[in-house]
């Protein structure tokens, strides 16, 4: 009993420090415009305007950003996600490509602090989370790779 108390504390910690990054990211990622500009939806509410624009897929899967997005996946992610459905401290990575746009997602994991600040898919998540995806400073290209893993773990050819 007490070994599981110790792990949900030492999971709390990881959890707080993680959060207290800064938010400068590092390599090629973008840099967000800092008037954070909005721009309407067909439902007529604002979103952000997102670092991320324009996202072009391979077809088919490029095999060397596959492995790379799974090595940095695992590196960097799948302490907090499974690539099934399952949640775990974040959701399930299964079947996220064919729920979510590629900018989304590349979004989300480079601009995390922008989209939970402003994105209402993103705030959802972490209200059903509890925990606030900290910034792993992955930059655009990684995330890319990542991206391309995802897709691969979704059955993509």
């Amino acid at each position: 009993m007490n070994y599981r108390l110790t792990f949900y504390l030492l999971l709390a910690g990881f959890v707080v420090l993680s959060c207290s990054s800064n938010n400068s990211n590092t390599g090629t990622a973008t840099k967000q415009d800092q008037t954070n500009k909005e721009v309407p939806t067909e439902s007529g509410k604002k979103s952000p305007d997102y670092a991320i624009k324009k996202v072009e897929l391979n077809n088919p899967l490029d095999a060397t950003m596959v492995e790379d997005g799974k090595g940095i996946a695992e590196l960097k992610c799948t302490s907090c996600h499974s690539l099934e459905e399952n949640r775990l401290v974040g959701p399930g990575w299964k079947g996220i490509t064919t729920r979510r746009k590629p900018e989304w997602i590349m979004n989300m994991i480079t601009n995390v602090d922008m989209m939970l600040a402003e994105d209402e898919e993103a705030q959802k998540l972490l209200e059903e989370c509890l925990v606030r995806m900290p910034n792993q400073n992955i930059s655009v290209a990684d995330s890319r790779s990542i991206l391309e893993f995802m897709r691969h773990n979704d059955g993509e050819n």
